[in-house]
């Protein structure tokens, strides 16, 4: 009778033990990714009911695989708390690259003969936030000049819109 008791105390440790604390884990896809890029998250948490994600840029999330994508360029640390079924909540910090946006502008002037025209070198391209700011000339978010193919490139830009003012000066730039 006493070995009943005993390897009955001994299973039920056994079984008591075996409510494992969650342990917070995740797979992130890309890792750095570009502004306003899909990025997949995915929990591979042990042990957990349920998650919560939260972004590092006012969004949250409680789905067990998430797709977002940041529209700013920066570091983000994105934390996956895991909840247990006991009770247990266990945090995993997940640092985030986002890499700017880039653009490139060509700058070319069209000639009356239809279709023709030339790459302008030396040419100041600006960029505006809003069509009031290109209309006023106010808030330029950056200026770069086109070099000797027209070309000139923006990078680490935010995921949206931006309004183009070209000038060159011995050209016609209103038209």
């Amino acid at each position: 009778m006493k070995r009943i008791f005993t390897i009955l105390s001994v299973l039920s440790l056994i079984a008591m033990g075996c409510n494992r604390e969650p342990y917070a884990d995740a797979i992130i896809t890309p890792n750095p990714a570009y502004v306003g890029e899909d990025i997949t998250f995915t929990n591979i948490s042990t042990n957990t009911d349920y998650v919560e994600w939260d972004m590092n840029d006012g969004y949250q999330y409680n789905e067990p695989v998430v797709d977002h994508y940041f529209v700013d360029p920066g570091w983000y640390d994105v934390s996956l708390r895991a909840f247990g079924t006991k009770g247990g909540v266990s945090t995993a910090v997940i640092p985030m690259e986002v890499i700017g946006a880039e653009l490139t502008v060509v700058v070319r002037l069209w000639t009356e003969v239809e279709g023709q025209g030339y790459l302008l070198p030396g040419a100041s391209v600006r960029l505006y936030p809003t069509l009031t700011d290109w209309e006023n000339e106010t808030n330029m978010v950056a200026e770069a000049f086109s070099d000797s193919y027209g070309e000139c490139t923006f990078t680490n830009l935010s995921y949206q819109r931006y309004y183009v003012d070209v000038w060159e000066a011995n050209h016609d730039n209103y038209t």
